[in-house]
């Protein structure tokens, strides 16, 4: 009986296994895709989100990447490159103050997530209490995971300007700096675009909204960066 026990539970494992892999191996089609339309309709992105979370569980994000899985692959993504352009993030190498609990990558890259992570839930519930809504789990949750594939853009320029200016030489520099101000300027005006649509005010009035939300984001990273450094 031991034995037809332990034949099971090597069986599941063999399964979740087979899964797992399929499900990594996957994200090699769909991270490209899922990448390409956030770049080129970040709007309908977010819309798309809202509408998946609707689906049964089973049912969603079946040919992208859910939003959360999109903007952790993509500080992966960006750390890879920062490891084999320019080495060692100062945080990982550092051993003074709370810098020592970001020990390794996987503890740097769980801290940019976090961080980013932090745009999207101010942005989701400055509209959820905009709406009038109500703000709890349900009413945060679709916001916020449409907001996760802005914030994946937002990472994959800031980071990527950051490599540029790690590199050291005065063409990436300039390089990054157009980079970082191209994408806070896309940023924005996605962020004002949505919320002026889902508010159903003015451009002028998402602006605000949008320009509010950005200023209490940055003040947030910028005291746990404070923190930290």
């Amino acid at each position: 009986m031991l034995g037809a026990s332990a034949k099971m539970d090597f069986l599941k494992i063999i399964q979740s296994l087979d899964e797992l892999l399929y499900e990594v191996m996957s994200w090699l089609i769909f991270y490209p895709v899922t990448l390409w339309r956030t770049l080129v309709h970040p709007l309908k992105m977010m819309d798309y989100a809202d509408i998946e979370l609707k689906d049964s569980r089973d049912e969603q994000y079946l040919d992208t990447l859910s939003p959360p899985l999109f903007l952790l692959l993509t500080l992966i993504l960006i750390h890879s490159i920062e490891l084999t352009v320019v080495g060692e993030n100062e945080l990982v190498r550092s051993n003074v103050g709370l810098k020592a609990l970001i020990k390794d990558d996987t503890s740097y890259i769980v801290f940019q997530a976090l961080t980013y992570s932090l745009f999207p839930l101010v942005m989701a519930t400055a509209l959820v209490r905009k709406q009038g809504v109500g703000l709890d789990r349900n009413t945060l949750r679709a916001p916020f995971h449409g907001q996760c594939y802005l914030a994946a853009m937002l990472a994959l320029g800031v980071s990527g300007s950051e490599v540029l200016f790690r590199y050291g030489t005065t063409w990436t520099t300039l390089a990054g700096l157009t980079l970082a101000l191209v994408t806070l300027l896309a940023y924005g005006l996605c962020q004002s675009f949505w919320f002026a649509r889902h508010l159903d005010v003015s451009r002028l009035r998402g602006f605000w909204f949008a320009s509010r939300g950005m200023v209490t984001s940055l003040v947030v990273t910028g005291v746990i960066g404070s923190l930290i450094g």
